[in-house]
């Protein structure tokens, strides 16, 4: 919001005398009759010059978890045995995740 430091300083009596159907006006007068976009869906719209992968393959080797490793049950990482912090009902926590 833009602030004119030229203008001339209302006092506190001033300002405490103005009417609340004053200021309600004045308030409703300033605000922007924009409608609000939704940045998903202009997203979705939106596509950067030779970003076509359409053709492309994403190959990933899934590794299961090794025996000195665990699943967090609060961030689903996977994690070494070190950085148990609590185990519970069977369910082990990361030193991350309890800290």
């Amino acid at each position: 919001m833009a602030t004119d430091y030229d203008a001339p300083r209302q006092t506190e009596e001033e300002t405490s005398s103005q009417s609340l159907e004053e200021l309600k006006a004045h308030r409703s007068d300033k605000q922007s009759s924009a409608v609000d976009v939704d940045e998903a869906k202009e997203a979705e719209d939106f596509e950067l010059p030779g970003a076509d992968l359409s053709g492309e393959e994403l190959l990933v080797r899934v590794v299961p978890a090794q025996k000195d490793e665990f699943t967090c049950m609060s961030c689903f990482l996977v994690r070494h045995r070190s950085q148990i912090a609590r185990e519970k009902d069977g369910m082990m926590f990361c030193k991350d995740c309890e800290g």
